[in-house]
This record gives C-alpha cells, sequence and structure tokens, in this order.
C-alpha cells in the first residue's frame, strides 16, 4: 500500500485560500494510464471528489472518480458497443469531447456533434445548446452528455438515430477573479511562484529548482497569459518542452510531426468549416519544430506578418482576421552551446527553411535556453497540491489575457540605446507577462520589477546575439541595457553561454598559423577560418585539407603561386619549389567555402618558410590575384563583427576599404586596432612579428 502523502504548510494554505479549486497532483498519474482524456478533465473529477487534505476523503473520492470514468468514458474500440447500447437502451451518459460544425446548406442550418472518443458522428444537437456553448464550434468541449436513440429522425434520405440531448460542459469551471486575486494576497511572491509550480506538476522544494530556473519554468506559461507572444526554446531532449503545453489547457495546441502548415494555423481558403488554429487558441505549440516546413516563400511570409502583427489574409472574401494566439517552437540543440554560440547561431538546429532567416527570428519575444534546464526524472513531480488545471486555464484566458501590464517598469525604469522597437515590444511583454503570474493585481515592487526586467532583456538578447552571428552589421545593436530612472545608473545585461571563451589567442601564433574571415557565396554567409600552412624540404606537393571548397582551393593555389614568384623580394633566396607545402583550413563558424581569402593564404606561406610567427589576436582580411593585385573586401562590417565576438585585436585590411571606415560601428572602431595595406608584401611586414 502507498505510504501516505505528508502535507507541508503551503498545502494547507492553499487549501484554506482556495477550497474545491485545488487537487494533489499525484493523483492524476494513477488514473491517467489506459484512458486518452486529457489532464484538466480528470483533474475535474478529481477536483469534483478529492478537492481536501484529508487522506480518507481523497481515498474515498478516488474511488468515485474511478467509478466515474469506468462509466462513461468510453476507450476507442468501444465505439460499435456504445451505438449498440444506445439502441437497446434508448439513452447512455458520456464523458467525451464534443465538437459541432454548422451545415448552412440546410434550410435554416443544421447542427451537427462530433464525439471524438466514441467515433460518433452526425450526432443531432439543438441550437439552443450550441448558443449556449458556442466553444463547441471552435475548438470543443468536454462534456457530460446524455445521448438518445431516435430512429425516427432522417437527414438527406438516411437514418441518423443519434441525438445529443443534454451537454454539461466539464472543462470551464467557475473563475471568479476577485476571488482568485484576494487567495493571492495571502502568499508571497516566492509562495505564489511555488504555488504555480506544483500546479504545473512540479515539485519547487527540489534543491534543483533555482529561482531562475523556476523563473524559466515560468516562461512556458507567458503565451498563455500575454496576446500574441512568440516563444522559441531549444535545448537537450528529456527536458519537458512539451510537457506543460500537452495537457494543461483547453486553449493550448501541440502539434507534431507533419502538422503546422499554413492551412492548420491560418484556415483553408473559401472552407468556413476549417478556421485555422490561431482563431481557435490561445497558444500554438510545435514540438520539436517537425511543422513549419514551409511549401512556398509566400507561406513564410505569412507566418512573419502574423507573429509581427497578430492578424493574416488567405486571399478569400474573408479579407484581413486577426487573432491574439502565440505561436511556440520546441525543439533540440545538442552539443556544447558555449562552442555553438561562439562559432555559429542557437537556431541551427532549426528546418533549412527557417534556420537562417533572420527577419523570421526576429519576430521571437523570447528565447528560452533549454540547455539550462535539467532532464525530468522521477522527483522533479510533485505529490502536492497545487491548482485544478482547469481553473486555472480558465482565469488565464477569461481573466489575464485581457489585462495589459506592458508599461509597468515605466515608473522605475527606462531602456538603453541599443534597444530598438521590436525590442522594447518583446521586452515589455515578457514583463507584463511575469507581472500577470505572479502579481495578477498588477501591484509589485520596484525590486520585483527589475528582476523581471533584467531577465526579458536577456531573453530578448539571445535572440538578437543569433541575429548578429547571422546578419552582421543590421543587427550590431546587441548590448541591451536599462536605466534606473532615479539614479541614472545604466545595467546592461548578457547572455550566459557567451561565456568567456576567446577564440582567437591574444600571444603570438606558430609560423603558419593565423585567423581571417571569409565569405562563402553557396551559403550566402560569413564565417571566421583558421589557417595552419607547414613549409618542410620535400617533392614540391602542394595540399590543402580541411575545409578545402573549390574557392578555397584557388585562393590557396593564387597565393602560392605569387609567393613563389616574389620570394626574393621577401628576403627568401630559397627554392620554394623544393618544399612540400601542406595547407589546413577549419571552418569556425560552418563555412563550406571561399573565395576571398588569398592574402591570408600568402602571409601564412611567409610565416612558414621564415618560421617567424604571427602577431596574436590578429586578423587578416583581403583577397589577391595571381599578380598580387588586391580586391576591395566586400561585407568589411560584418566581417570586423566576426572578428572582434571571436576575440580579436587587431585586424588588417587593404588601404581601398579606407571609406567605408567612417560607416564602421563606434563599438567595432573602438574595440579594434585598424591596420591598412597597401600590397601583399605590406601585410606580411605588418603581421609578422618581429625577429
Amino acid at each position: 500500500m502507498d505510504q501516505p502523502i505528508v502535507l507541508d504548510d503551503l498545502d494547507n494554505k492553499l487549501a484554506a485560500a482556495f477550497p474545491g479549486r485545488i487537487v494533489r497532483k499525484d493523483l492524476v498519474k494513477k488514473l491517467k494510464v489506459g484512458f486518452n482524456i486529457p489532464v484538466y478533465v480528470l483533474e475535474y473529477l478529481l477536483g469534483k471528489y478529492c478537492s481536501t487534505t484529508n487522506e480518507e476523503e481523497i481515498q474515498a473520492g478516488l474511488e468515485q472518480v474511478k467509478g466515474a470514468i469506468a462509466e462513461r468514458i468510453v476507450k476507442g474500440d468501444q465505439s460499435e458497443l456504445v451505438k449498440a447500447r444506445l439502441q437497446r437502451t434508448g439513452s447512455q451518459k458520456l464523458i467525451d469531447l464534443v465538437t459541432v460544425t454548422f451545415d448552412e446548406k440546410v434550410q435554416g442550418g443544421k447542427f451537427w456533434a462530433r464525439l471524438a472518443t466514441c467515433g460518433l458522428d452526425k450526432v443531432h444537437i439543438g441550437h439552443d445548446i450550441v448558443h449556449k456553448h458556442e466553444r463547441l464550434l471552435t475548438g470543443g468541449v468536454w462534456a457530460n452528455v446524455e445521448l438518445v436513440y431516435d430512429d425516427s429522425i432522417g437527414n438527406d434520405g438516411a437514418i441518423r438515430p443519434f441525438v445529443l440531448h443534454r451537454l454539461s460542459p466539464i472543462q470551464i469551471a467557475s473563475a471568479n477573479f476577485d476571488e482568485f486575486l484576494e487567495g493571492r494576497s495571502r502568499f508571497s511572491r516566492d509562495e505564489w511562484i511555488d504555488v504555480l509550480l506544483r500546479s504545473m506538476g512540479y515539485e519547487p522544494q527540489h534543491p534543483d529548482f533555482s529561482i531562475r530556473r523556476k523563473l524559466l519554468y515560468l516562461l512556458r506559461l507567458i503565451p498563455m497569459v500575454e496576446r500574441n507572444y512568440n516563444l522559441i526554446e531549444l535545448g537537450p531532449r528529456g527536458t519537458g518542452k512539451s510537457f506543460v503545453y500537452r495537457e494543461i489547457s483547453p486553449y493550448v495546441m501541440l502539434l507534431s510531426g507533419g502538422q503546422g502548415g499554413v492551412p492548420d494555423l491560418f484556415g483553408w481558403k473559401n472552407r468556413k468549416d476549417k478556421p485555422g488554429l490561431v482563431l481557435k487558441f490561445d497558444m500554438v505549440a510545435f514540438d520539436e519544430v517537425a511543422g513549419p516546413n514551409f511549401k512556398s516563400e509566400g507561406d513564410k511570409q505569412m507566418y512573419k506578418g502574423y507573429m509581427e502583427q497578430g492578424s493574416f489574409s488567405r486571399g478569400d472574401d474573408k479579407g484581413t482576421l486577426s487573432a491574439d494566439a502565440g505561436i511556440v517552437f520546441n525543439g533540440n540543440l545538442d552539443g556544447d552551446v558555449e562552442t555553438t554560440a561562439r562559432i555559429s547561431h542557437l537556431f541551427c538546429a532549426l528546418p533549412d527553411t527557417i534556420r537562417n532567416d533572420m527577419a523570421f527570428h526576429d519576430r521571437w519575444h523570447a528565447y528560452l535556453p533549454g540547455w539550462e534546464m535539467p532532464k525530468m526524472q522521477p522527483d522533479y513531480f510533485t505529490s502536492h497540491m497545487g491548482f485544478i488545471s482547469d481553473y486555472l486555464a480558465e482565469i488565464f484566458h477569461s481573466e489575464l489575457r485581457k489585462r495589459n501590464f506592458t508599461d509597468s517598469f515605466d515608473w522605475f525604469f527606462a531602456l538603453g540605446s541599443h534597444v530598438e522597437e521590436r525590442d522594447r515590444k518583446a521586452i515589455a511583454k515578457t514583463v507584463s507577462g511575469f507581472v500577470k503570474l505572479l502579481h495578477p493585481d498588477g501591484k509589485c515592487t520596484e525590486d520585483e520589477i527589475q528582476e523581471y526586467l533584467a531577465f526579458a532583456i536577456e531573453l530578448r538578447r539571445r535572440v538578437k546575439e543569433q541575429l548578429k552571428r547571422m546578419g552582421g552589421i543590421e543587427y550590431s545593436k546587441v548590448n541591451l541595457s536599462y536605466i534606473d530612472k532615479s539614479s541614472g545608473q545604466e545595467t546592461f545585461i548578457s547572455c550566459k553561454e557567451l561565456g568567456s571563451t576567446q577564440i582567437i589567442p591574444d600571444g603570438p601564433l606558430s609560423p603558419g598559423d593565423l585567423f581571417t574571415v571569409g565569405f562563402d557565396p553557396n551559403e550566402g554567409r560569413y564565417s571566421l577560418y583558421r589557417i595552419q600552412i607547414s613549409a618542410v624540404p620535400g617533392g614540391h606537393r602542394f595540399n590543402v585539407v580541411g575545409t578545402a571548397g573549390k574557392g578555397i582551393k584557388e585562393s590557396a593555389r593564387m597565393a602560392y603561386d605569387y609567393f613563389k614568384a616574389n620570394a626574393r623580394k621577401m628576403g627568401i633566396d630559397r627554392d620554394i619549389s623544393s618544399y612540400d607545402i601542406n595547407i589546413q583550413v577549419m571552418s569556425l563558424m560552418q563555412g563550406k567555402d571561399a573565395n576571398d581569402l588569398g592574402v591570408a593564404f600568402y602571409i601564412g606561406l611567409i610565416s612558414s618558410m621564415l618560421g617567424r610567427p604571427i602577431a596574436g589576436g590578429l586578423v587578416i582580411l583581403g583577397q589577391m590575384s595571381i599578380h598580387g593585385v588586391l580586391s576591395r573586401v566586400e561585407g568589411l562590417g560584418d566581417k570586423l563583427r566576426i572578428a572582434m565576438d571571436a576575440g580579436a585585436k587587431r585586424v588588417m585590411f587593404p588601404t581601398e576599404n579606407r571609406r567605408d571606415f567612417a560607416e564602421l560601428p563606434a563599438e567595432i572602431i573602438d574595440k579594434l586596432q585598424i591596420d591598412f595595406y597597401s600590397d601583399p608584401s605590406q601585410a606580411a611586414f605588418k603581421a609578422l612579428v618581429e625577429s
């Protein structure tokens, strides 16, 4: 026999403040096995019979719940049995998910009900029931229903004997907001955080649950209370990314597999019976980001437009439609996050169609760092009291979503100069979401607001940092900050995963070892490269290995040919052709090719042949022809940004780029020493460390 659960002070306090609205969360797991019904339906039944702290009453209530489940909830293989019993007895009471469609082709209009679990379709339902419970038309309602059998009723020449006679919704709990606020006032902020986490099914007293981790768990709830809130979470498998969305609320849709196309989200053209999910739910979550593989650019543009404006048009007679459902992406991101953040970007786990789409990702209000979330284990789940999911979902849906606390930090703080309009909107919505969840009356202290504001800025900066890595100078303003209005002090917020890793060392490198940045024309992106060259007496072989695309090989060959022809000008009196030249090219940002690395190859060859190291902290930019003619560096600002982020202290590029100097951001000019060179030989003299 199970050991009785020992309730704590928070349990008793919650039971006193919200009688009839709570349930012991471990009871759900005991009942769910074998029945394909959502948690919020089970918790409705548990709340009806087991919303108490008395163990004897709980056990008696459990027996009643089990009886109700056995009697009224039909398994998927029992649909024909239900029909037979209806024909024999004339009526039957069930618990099922009821959805309704409207057939306007029938004179006067006709409603048809469908019972999802028992598989009954074309069930007659009266207009009065539908108009009383309009959610039947938009997403369906789990309900206690009474079905009757009447074989005298037909439609279109066919007998339609099943009639939905009575319906009593079980997923819409009464939710008096004034009572909710009064109950909330009895708890401290930290106690209330623990109440919400227990209501989600977690045990916040576990030592692994720091205050930061608790806030990250609560961040998953913000799309339920904040309209049009777009959240992305990428991290390791098994951290419960979709757990809270699966069954906690009837107003949330979790998609997986091939679902999630434009018709699913925004509705089918000219089909009134196929409204989009964003019109029916408060949020749509994509599990493992399997759905949004766009068939056309137009489909992707519709997503972008909706995520930005909360409206869309299908190009039919419906015109522009507005909706307030948030979009949530959950995906798996494996490997070392700090390394990925340095050499690539943290959207790399997404499908090809959106992985490098900067405009798409700029719509995210927050990036939840899933790598900070622990893999789920049994003792993370609570056996204590929490809100009945249905009750909390109704508070979220009917009350908190219509409130607005986006100006809650304006009394105390201003945002810094790098915060652009999309950033401001994202930060404000995140702060508003935390205030709704933790201070539903809108009253919180300056210190609490400061905590939410700093957290919101970090979540948005994580988005901006990835955009900077993809788009360079266009997204260079990543130093997001807030200013205390009373003291004038400015605080800059960083992201933990950026760490202090420095790819480019400060000290001198080995001879033939250097860094450069090139552009991959096939991938359309810039990448940091490390080149290592060795020159040893041998059989005049020339070999390029590692990242050795066509452009890289051609750049290396041109530099080598120019080097052989001009070696004596550099004071090298050896026969270059009597040396084996081995070049290894390492892409540090997933670049696959580049055709603009010639000057770096040339300097590396000289460095290796002379045995003189390259200066530390240096990045060399530039391309040259076989005759040593320099090309203007394209995308200079983006390349300098990559160099700076990788730890460079000094960058060299041709004098041809002097006119670009005035357009560089002040941050780059302040942090990098800029050196110009007018020909490849001058570049070599400047790059090599003095003997």
